[in-house]
């Protein structure tokens, strides 16, 4: 029984195959899997990681490698915002690498980057060779260059991989890398799911962030800006891991309605059950990782997001009037209001107008929304998404649609 759950991430990938096939397989025989149980342990729950895609590998005589294209992307926060982001495989943040405690493995990093690059392995005990600094430890990885990292993972939790050019993780290089331990949790989940946080500076018409900025205007969750963030979705009674990994400016005060968590995990890898701490708002302070866990028991659509204020907006930035508006002892930004009322309307009260509800539900409508009361996404911007606790039978529906989209 132990070895059946483990048949995922033994799965050898033929290269004849090709990676689209071969990942579907393994997806086939993780399903398997997942209703097989260890002696006395949880089964083990491939990790969902929304928006944002996993990494497919080879097994070459007994070594999973994995190939990793540092690259330009063109990524959409929300449907009307597309900005050039640096990231790998064509996704920012890069498709997550999920393992096996033990397992031997090997990277294969090109750089089809414009300047030479390096990736480092972020809370990860591997032989100074492989630690990515450049100048350190490696050289460089040229434009069009190649690197190979390999090592042998003796850790388990949540970890992440980045370029370790400060201006490149800016521009988005980095991505989720979780390792699954031998010995299952306990107690176990049901659902895991798993987000990078990162913020952006960009102006009104430039789709590319500056990396010198030190205030970000877009935040994300794998890439994403409320409301195009893909929601979680569980079953009542079910009990559910989140992991939350920071790289960016700003730490994150992440929320959760509705329910109290534990917190079990840090960067650093499961802190002891005697340790863990309740609660429902956790700091992932810059270059964290947070691991919580909590029995989903109260259905509903429940917010997830940093509780920061301006982290909960997108495009946020002050307002500023014309300069034929100046009047004698005022500047041209006012710090009255951050918004813009209906013409001709006259002011409330000092402050106003602030806050916008702006609903687009049909623009980012998918299965996974299926089922929200009408214009949901009117109070969702910024950092947030969701966890939909709901009825096995609206989940099974959900489930439905979605497969019918994929054509499963």
């Amino acid at each position: 029984m132990a070895e059946s759950r483990r048949d995922f991430f033994r799965l050898g990938f033929g290269m004849t195959a090709g990676w689209l096939t071969s990942w579907k397989a393994a997806s086939a025989a993780l399903a398997g899997s997942l209703a097989d149980r260890a002696a006395g342990s949880g089964p083990l729950v491939s990790v969902t990681t929304p928006d944002v895609p996993k990494l497919p590998w080879a097994l070459e005589g007994g070594v999973k490698v994995f190939r990793l294209s540092a690259e330009v992307v063109k990524t959409r926060f929300v449907p009307s915002k597309e900005a050039n982001t640096w990231g790998y495989n064509g996704s920012t943040p890069g498709p997550t690498v999920e393992v096996m405690e033990g397992d031997r493995v090997r990277l294969v990093v090109e750089n089809r980057l414009p300047e030479a690059t390096s990736l480092h392995w972020h809370g990860l005990e591997v032989p100074n060779a492989m630690d990515g600094a450049e100048g350190i430890s490696q050289d460089l990885i040229p434009s069009g260059g190649t690197f190979v990292y390999e090592f042998t993972l003796h850790q388990h939790g949540t970890f992440f991989y980045h370029s370790h050019r400060p201006m490149q993780q800016m521009m988005g290089l980095v991505g989720l890398f979780l390792i699954h331990p031998r010995q299952p949790y306990e107690p176990a989940v049901d659902r895991d799911f798993a987000w990078v946080l990162q913020g952006w500076a960009t102006l009104p018409g430039n789709p590319t962030p500056n990396s010198l900025a030190m205030e970000f205007n877009w935040l994300t969750m794998n890439g994403k800006a409320a409301p195009a963030t893909t929601p979680a979705l569980c079953k009542v009674g079910e009990r559910v891991r989140l992991r939350f990994v920071n790289l960016g400016m700003d730490h994150h005060p992440v929320h959760l309605h509705g329910h109290t968590w534990v917190v079990t995990g840090t960067e650093g890898g499961r802190i002891p059950a005697a340790a863990w701490i309740p609660g429902n708002t956790e700091i992932v302070g810059v270059a964290q990782a947070r691991t919580v866990e909590l029995t989903a028991n109260n259905p509903g659509d429940w917010m997830i997001h940093c509780h920061l204020p301006h982290h909960m907006m997108n495009a946020m930035a002050s307002r500023v009037d014309p300069l034929t508006q100046r009047t004698a002892g005022m500047s041209a930004e006012q710090p009255v209001s951050h918004g813009i009322g209906p013409a001709g309307e006259a002011a409330a009260a000092p402050g106003y107008p602030q806050d916008m509800f702006m609903a687009m539900d049909d623009a980012v409508a998918k299965p996974e929304t299926h089922g929200l009361r009408r214009n949901w996404t009117g109070g969702m911007m910024g950092m947030m998404t969701l966890l939909r606790v709901l009825p096995a039978d609206r989940y099974d529906e959900i489930m439905a649609l979605k497969a019918r989209q994929e054509g499963r």
